[in-house]
Formats: C-alpha cells, sequence, structure tokens
C-alpha cells in the first residue's frame, strides 16, 4: 500500500491526465490502497483545483474534465521531451502563433526539466532537420529562453549586440517585452548605459546572461511593446505603410490575416475592406503574403509592392500557362 500521499496524488493525477475514464477499482488497484483511499484523494485533488468528474454504478468511474482555470499537469518524460523539442522548434523562428507565452512556457518547462530529458532534448533536435523552416532568421531558443526569463523575473539582462551596420557592442538593459512580428522577434528594453529605451533584433542578440539584479519596471512611453517597436522602426526606416483593398467582408479577411498586420476597415458597402499596417518585412514577402491570403485584393500603396505583385502575377500567369 502506497503511504506516500504526495507521490499517490501525482501518479493519480498523472492516470487521470488521459482521455479515458477511470473505474475506481481500478484505480485502487494502480495506487494499491483501498477505493475509500482514492476517493479521499480525489477530493484532495478537486480542493486544489483539478475538475474530477465522478459517475455513477456499480464501480463508478472518474476523468478529469475540462475547468474554468489551467492546473499545474503531470508529465512523463516522453510527453515533456515531445513539448520541449516543439516548442524549441518553433521557437527558433518567429512563426505565427508562436508568440512571447510560448517562449516563456519553453522558459519554465526547461527550467524544471532534469538533466537527463535535457540531453534528450539537444540530441533530438540536434539529429533533425525541418523540411521547411521560417520566413526569418534562426534564432537559437535558448536565447528567448533566457531573455523571456528575465522579462518575467524583472531581472536585468547583459548581451552582445550586433547593430545592423556591423558595430557590436555590449548592452545592459531591464527587459520590458519579447515582441514577435511575424519573421522575427524583438526585445524592448530599458538601455541602462544609454539612458533610454530601445528595441533590439534578437537574431542579432549573443551570449544573453541573466545578471541576477532586480529592477522596478519603468513605464514604457508608448504603453504598449508592439506600439514602441512600430514606431521605433518607423524611426529607423526600417518600416513602410501598406494599404490594400480586399473584395472580402472584414470578418472574412480578417480570420486570415496574420494578428501583427492590425484589423482592415469595413467599407460603407459591408462587402469589402482595406488594410493600412507598417510592416518591415520585403516587398517580395508582403506580395506572397497577400497572394496567399485566398481573396481578391488590390494594392493602393507603395508603388514598390504595386509593382512587385504585378511582377509576381505575371509569373505565376505564365507558370500556369506553360504547361
Amino acid at each position: 500500500m502506497t503511504t506516500d500521499t504526495p507521490a499517490r496524488l501525482l501518479t493519480l493525477l498523472s492516470l487521470l491526465q488521459t482521455p479515458r475514464e477511470w473505474p475506481g477499482g481500478e484505480l485502487a488497484d494502480r495506487l494499491g490502497v483501498s477505493r475509500r483511499t482514492v476517493r479521499r484523494d480525489i477530493d484532495r485533488l478537486r480542493e486544489l483545483g483539478y475538475p474530477v468528474q465522478a459517475t455513477m454504478g456499480s464501480d463508478g468511474g472518474y476523468r478529469l474534465v475540462a475547468g474554468k482555470a489551467m492546473p499545474p499537469l503531470v508529465l512523463d518524460d516522453e510527453e515533456a521531451v515531445a513539448i520541449a523539442v516543439g516548442l524549441r522548434a518553433g521557437a527558433g523562428h518567429a512563426v505565427e502563433g508562436v508568440d512571447e507565452a510560448s517562449v516563456r512556457a519553453l522558459a519554465k518547462l526547461e527550467q524544471v526539466l532534469p538533466g537527463r530529458l535535457r540531453h534528450r532534448v539537444a540530441n533530438l533536435q540536434a539529429a533533425t532537420t525541418p523540411l521547411t523552416s521560417g520566413d526569418g532568421p534562426s534564432i537559437a531558443p535558448e536565447t528567448l529562453t533566457v531573455m523571456a526569463s528575465t522579462v518575467a523575473g524583472r531581472e536585468r539582462l547583459r548581451f552582445a549586440y550586433r547593430a545592423g551596420d556591423g558595430v557590436e557592442s555590449r548592452r545592459v538593459t531591464e527587459p520590458y517585452r519579447l515582441v514577435s512580428t511575424g519573421r522575427r522577434w524583438y526585445l524592448v528594453a530599458y538601455d541602462l548605459d544609454r539612458d533610454d529605451w530601445r528595441t533590439f533584433r534578437v537574431d542579432r542578440v549573443s551570449e544573453p546572461f541573466a545578471t541576477g539584479a532586480r529592477f522596478a519596471p519603468r513605464e514604457l512611453p508608448t504603453g504598449s511593446a508592439a506600439e514602441y517597436l512600430r514606431r521605433s522602426m518607423q524611426r529607423r526606416g526600417d518600416s513602410y505603410e501598406i494599404v490594400v483593398a480586399f473584395d472580402a467582408p472584414v470578418e472574412v479577411v480578417a480570420a486570415r490575416l496574420p494578428q501583427w498586420l492590425g484589423t482592415p476597415e469595413p467599407t460603407d458597402d459591408g462587402a469589402s475592406c482595406v488594410l493600412r499596417a507598417t510592416v518591415s518585412d520585403a516587398v517580395e514577402w508582403m506580395a506572397v503574403r497577400l497572394a496567399m491570403l485566398g481573396v481578391d485584393f488590390r494594392v493602393r500603396e507603395p508603388t514598390e509592392l504595386v509593382e512587385c505583385v504585378r511582377g509576381l502575377g505575371t509569373r505565376l500567369v505564365r507558370a500556369a500557362a506553360d504547361r
């Protein structure tokens, strides 16, 4: 009989997290305890916030169901490795949907992974090559996890940085937020040496180091890290404005656009919409992105994007005609 209650509860929780219903008798046999003890343990899990549902019957069963809040999960070795590998693969590029929350999850998971599992994750990732890669530059997942940890812990971050013109420097910062634009990751932080806010492209960061020194968060001038990044790119001339009209209702287009492009504005007839956005990606990539939405559109601005879309359309028509 298992007398270690915490260990027994973790084992019980691990069993309940599988997508099936467990008869009380089977749980008792698995745990080496009585059915009465199983019922008491179920009550303890409920008190801890785990929504365990019981069914009536001669051998009443139990299963974990969706609740109002996300309780802690118990993962076995294989599950932990699988999740870590997936998060690390996604974190290497600024993939749509893999935002700061995913990086924070990876940082938390890698912090508690035993050494043997960390080794398995590293070996598996090193031994595999993805068939396709993201559009943006590759980033070491360790860089993102260190940054995410310092953002969450309000801990000063030191790193080496290579600017766009190739100039290298050492920075000591108070990290505020990580921002993904869909192709790249950026760090918005207060630069202590320059006594001002700065944005840093994460793919140009190396040797990130959490100093352990805590700080009280400063108030960002714009209130939003995404807005600060947008204005920063405009000042540096790294971005340009696009105006695109779509022959589809706003709800259809908004569902297909990546979130970082914003929400289009509906026209008076409600059958079409117009997108005005600030972007920093190459016009060639923007042309492909718009074409992949599956909605008829017309580029109004800028002229460079108009010409790029026209050239792309001509090549695609020619490719389809040469069958």
